[in-house]
């Protein structure tokens, strides 16, 4: 019997360890380099549509899916300027329905440490920390990397799932760091049981106002509720990212919205779960992918932020990361052609699915942060067609 082909990830979030469950389960030997010491827990939330949860489900985890996120039973938009209700989707057995998959709210580290073990249960995986993928060469039958912590390794395939400011994708691509957006983005996780009570409720709000939104919703089996602002902005030269500059800004950018609002955001560094209540990104992206070779090309290929940074707008980034990570395992179950076509064929499936996420997902930022009269449209467009705007069957339904 031929010993196992080997995958090699640069990489230890949660696209690596989706890639390593689903790989591993196809049969190949994984190892996996993470440049941190150790995983650690980043207190943010995900939101996972029943496309995502779907591809979970498919991999034996509902169980364990069910027993660390929430289940919201609807999706609710209101005006961050009035707090009216502008529509609602349903959620809960709606998705179940019409999807077959539910939509989940999860905790970041609750869904990468699921992962992780699932990874390790699927087969033969390991996890080096403490080790960067420094470059890489592609022979043609085999690709080999350079960590500096250890002798050259070599496998038979290298997946970049390095994030944002992936090393991989550099040396694939050339194309340059990412642009900032122009958005500021503010995450919190607070303790239910700190908040009011008329705050406690098992549902995902998004709060729209002008150059600026808001989306609030529960983790952790209800919990934890997670908390995202993200405002119109630029940061400035020194800055100082601390939790009492972050909390300044806000105030500042969200004067003006309805009183709901503002007291949640008052609420923030009395019910924080984090010493640091308050975190803050410049959110940055690329354009969409315009290609299979800007995924993959020899025995090298990319998968999740590395290969598509989603802006947070559609709730997508790390769901296309686990779709990613389900069709890189059936391709590379391909046995009867060479690594480099199997490659080439998963970057052929994806491409067009996540050019048009990342295109849906930079229109959703402006029609949330719209002014004006479009601000206008907007609110009367969702008040009128309710669910018909607001859910997404072409993603979903997948």
């Amino acid at each position: 019997m031929s010993a196992p082909q080997q995958l090699l990830i640069a990489g230890g979030g949660i696209g690596a360890m989706a890639a390593a469950c689903a790989v591993a389960r196809a049969g190949w030997q994984v190892r996996v380099y993470e440049r941190a010491p150790q995983f650690a827990e980043v207190g943010a939330g995900l939101q996972l549509g029943p496309n995502v949860t779907r591809v979970l489900h498919a991999w034996g985890l509902a169980d364990a899916l069910r027993a660390v996120a929430a289940f919201p039973d609807r999706l609710t938009v209101r005006s961050a300027i009035t707090g009216a209700e502008l529509g609602a989707l349903a959620l809960g057995a709606r998705s179940v329905a019409r999807y077959g998959a539910p939509y989940a709210t999860v905790h970041r580290a609750d869904l990468h440490a699921l992962l992780h073990r699932a990874s390790l249960a699927a087969g033969e995986v390991h996890i080096n920390c403490g080790q960067t993928v420094l470059r890489y060469e592609d022979l043609g039958t085999a690709v080999r990397i350079h960590t500096g912590a250890t002798p050259v390794i070599e496998g038979d395939a290298l997946l970049g799932a390095d994030g944002l400011l992936s090393g991989m994708r550099q040396q694939l691509l050339r194309d340059g760091p990412p642009q900032p957006v122009g958005d500021l983005a503010y995450r919190a996780m607070l303790r239910m049981q700190a908040l009011p009570a008329a705050w406690r409720v098992n549902q995902v709000t998004a709060w729209l106002g002008p150059r600026l939104h808001l989306v609030q919703y529960p983790v952790r089996g209800g919990q934890a509720l997670n908390v995202v602002a993200i405002v119109r902005g630029a940061a400035r030269p020194g800055d100082v990212d601390d939790s009492s500059a972050a909390a300044a800004e806000l105030e500042r950018g969200f004067h003006g919205t309805c009183t709901p609002l503002r007291d949640l955001i008052t609420a923030v560094p009395q019910a924080s779960l984090n010493p640091q209540p308050w975190r803050r990104w410049v959110l940055a992206a690329r354009p969409p992918v315009h290609g299979a070779a800007h995924m993959a090309r020899g025995a090298v290929a990319l998968l999740g932020d590395a290969a598509h940074p989603m802006r947070p707008y559609l709730a997508q980034g790390a769901g296309m990361a686990i779709e990613d990570a389900a069709e890189l395992a059936q391709a590379l179950a391909m046995d009867a052609v060479d690594v480099p076509t199997r490659l080439q064929r998963y970057a052929l499936a994806r491409w067009q699915r996540v050019a048009r996420v990342q295109a849906r997902s930079m229109r959703n930022g402006q029609i949330f942060h719209a002014e004006g009269v479009v601000r206008m449209g907007r609110d009367a467009s969702i008040r009128l067609l309710g669910e018909r705007v607001l859910d997404v069957p072409w993603l979903y339904g997948r």
